[in-house]
């Protein structure tokens, strides 16, 4: 048995390759939440979604987010009607008594979904909608994902790190604002100060994470601070990683990211930005997998391939270092 972390698109692309090395019936994925937002009344969770998406073979595999060949016929009307009304488009935050109230898992994310600022298709849409459909009828966040996952024939046990909302907030010059507006909305652009993962010291890890937590710990190429970090702001889960065997794949290659915004975040969080900083962040790691052209000395086991993966066969590849590190670690 092993669990992978997931969040973004890096812990995915490994997932894409990863079964003639880890069998799916014996993998566990925990996803991170810190991504989610409630757009027009409904639960979007990106960082769930794409592993749900990868695992039933219908994801966007050049975006690597929402269902390849997807329409967006409600999407491009809602745009229509915004511009044809004279309204602003989005991000559309509603206000702050709006923010915590309502369902409790969408605290701190509430956006209008005026001129939505998130490209959603329409089968996407359906996701969402179900999604928040059973949450309404009572439902946990890891009973609904379950079902969705059950739907889809996603391969893989998928879990979500947290019942409780826990909202990653990048804190800008320009005041603050939720990571999705950040990086969707904004391409990264605005000057960060600092990330908060708000709520994170009040949710907890549910039993079913604790429990795969307790296996063996993939943390995959994800970004360390908004992917990965929301997760370690959940109570139980950097406790339950101080405790397993866990192999890291740093997303860098010495002091160069491959791709996303982990650097930016990296160094505005007072890390360094590069493999070195990565292996600071996760110092409950055991062992890391590294690029071969990574010359960044450790104290930790290491193992080197070509990390960078445009293929599921490049996936394997690096899912077969992982295995070597963890036999290593253990």
């Amino acid at each position: 048995m092993v669990t992978f972390l997931s969040g973004g698109t890096g812990t995915p692309k490994l997932l894409a390759g990863v079964e003639p090395v880890f069998p799916a019936e014996e993998t566990t994925v925990v996803a991170n939440t810190g991504d989610d937002v409630e757009l027009a009344g409904h639960l979007v969770c990106p960082d769930v979604d794409t592993v749900l998406f990868l695992g039933g073979d219908v994801i966007d595999r050049e975006t690597w987010w929402g269902i390849e060949d997807d329409t967006a016929v409600t999407h491009d009307e809602l745009h229509r009607i915004a511009a044809d009304a004279d309204l602003a488009g989005g991000p559309r935050y509603l206000d702050d008594e709006a923010q915590t109230s309502g369902r409790d898992i969408a605290r701190w994310r509430r956006f209008s979904g005026v001129a939505e600022f998130m490209h959603i298709g329409d089968r996407d849409r359906a996701i969402h909608l179900t999604r928040t459909g059973l949450l309404d009828e009572g439902h946990s966040l890891t009973t609904v994902t379950r079902r969705l996952a059950d739907a889809l024939g996603v391969p893989w046990t998928v879990l979500p790190v947290t019942d409780d909302p826990v909202a990653s907030m990048v804190h800008t010059p320009e005041g603050e604002m939720h990571f999705q507006e950040f990086w969707v909305a904004r391409d990264g652009e605005p000057t960060v100060e600092d990330v908060e993962f708000r709520g994170g010291a009040e949710a907890v890890a549910t039993d079913a994470v604790r429990d795969a937590l307790a296996d063996p710990v993939i943390v995959g190429p994800s970004n360390p601070v908004t992917s990965i970090g929301p997760m370690l702001a959940v109570e139980g889960v950097r406790e339950a990683l101080e405790a397993t065997t866990v192999v890291a794949v740093s997303p860098f290659v010495g002091e160069e990211v491959f791709s996303g915004p982990a650097a930016k975040l990296m160094a505005a969080t007072g890390r360094e930005p590069s493999t070195a900083g990565v292996a600071a962040a996760y110092s409950f790691a055991d062992a890391f997998v590294l690029d071969a052209a990574d010359e960044t000395e450790l104290d930790r086991s290491v193992v080197r391939t070509d990390t960078e993966m445009g293929t599921a066969a490049d996936a394997t590849r690096v899912a077969r270092a992982v295995r070597d590190a963890l036999d290593r670690a253990r």
